[in-house]
């Protein structure tokens, strides 16, 4: 049972519905799901074809499927030691392995070199093997960074953000520093204590996510427990570790839904909106195998990521009078090195925290 709202993106991505009403309302669909809840699903029949994602997750499913020697021919190892194949409890989140298996690949950068934290070069499966992997996921990214700017703007709207102040937030993330990742998750042991990928915020901007239809694996923390009570609850927490430490609040599923996906907002809106949208603690149980296919929309490298006018305006504050009530700026690439330097266990020794 999921209570995320379903937003349609469609006023977005017509020309015939530019500066109307029905903009208006998904830009304030978009906002109130935000302040509640920080997950929403986007409904994207017009904009992408059913089938395009299922086939991307059944390229993935082939990747996962190949002989272990061909998956770890291009493994991290080879690169920067984030692009490429990680092996099942590889991923690490919060000191613990995670179950499942990855492939990643980020926004590809000049002068690659794969001695420096994040400048490599991606690694793609060989074409003998899968032919149209690369070819199809090339494209995908393309079809994702053009679905973050609408989005974006949806929300700018929905901040009510002037067109110069629109302006100046695109020109933060039209070089997104992406991130897309080809997840597979095993059946999780009876007696497994931990997950298939433990509760986490994510980084950025915005995430999209496709996935099989595995019911209540994709589980959502929110704050508001009159969105979930009785027995929907008690079978997904069960005996689970209270991850979300003493917040209060539920775990509600976030199951897929035909032609939509699931997006979040990550910690970069947190600073945008000085707080005013939330990041919200999300984690992947699985009870059967699955695979995902979630696309990370970011902003650019080198971005300055500060509290915006429009969220000040509606929280009533001044950028120089109440400068101690602000979120700290942080340059996003900086923020992120941070971050994925502890994402992957190096050896049997070592764990690290994941992206």
């Amino acid at each position: 049972m999921s209570s995320l709202p379903i937003i349609d993106i469609s006023p977005f991505t017509s020309t015939s519905t530019r500066g109307t009403s029905s903009q208006k309302s998904t830009a304030d669909a978009l906002h109130n799901a935000c302040l509640k809840y920080g997950f929403f699903y986007l409904q994207l029949d017009g904009y992408i074809d059913r089938a395009e994602p299922d086939y991307l997750l059944d390229l993935g499913r082939q990747f996962f499927h190949l002989e272990q020697a061909e998956k770890d021919a291009i493994g991290l190892k080879h690169q920067d030691g984030a692009r490429g194949y990680q092996r099942l409890k590889e991923n690490v989140t919060m000191g613990k392995a995670d179950a499942h298996e990855g492939l990643d690949f980020y926004k590809p950068v000049p002068d690659p070199d794969k001695t420096k934290p994040l400048w490599g070069e991606n690694q793609w499966p060989s074409s003998n093997k899968i032919g149209d992997f690369r070819d199809r996921f090339e494209a995908w990214v393309e079809k994702m960074k053009a679905l973050g700017l609408i989005v974006m703007e949806a929300m700018a709207l929905g901040l009510g953000m002037t067109e110069a102040e629109w302006l100046d937030l695109r020109a933060q993330v039209d070089d997104s520093f992406w991130v897309m990742r080809v997840i597979g998750y095993p059946q999780l042991p009876n007696d497994h204590d931990g997950f298939s990928c433990g509760a986490h915020k994510d980084y950025g901007c915005l995430t999209f996510l496709y996935a099989d239809p595995t019911p209540n694996a994709l589980q959502v923390f929110v704050n508001d427990p009159s969105v979930l009570q009785g027995p929907e609850q008690a079978s997904l927490t069960g005996s689970m570790p209270k991850e979300q430490g003493d917040e209060k609040g539920v775990w509600i599923s976030a199951d897929p839904i035909p032609g939509c996906c699931v997006c979040n907002i990550g910690e970069m809106w947190e600073i945008w909106t000085n707080g005013l949208y939330r990041s919200t603690l999300h984690r992947v149980i699985h009870r059967g195998s699955n695979y995902r296919l979630p696309f990370f929309f970011e902003p650019s490298f080198t971005a300055n990521v500060q509290p915006l006018a429009a969220a000040l305006r509606i929280q009533g504050l001044d950028a120089k009078d109440d400068e101690d009530k602000l979120r700290r700026a942080t340059v996003y690439g900086n923020f992120l090195l941070s971050k994925v330097g502890n994402n992957f266990a190096q050896d049997e020794k070592e764990t690290k925290d994941r992206y």
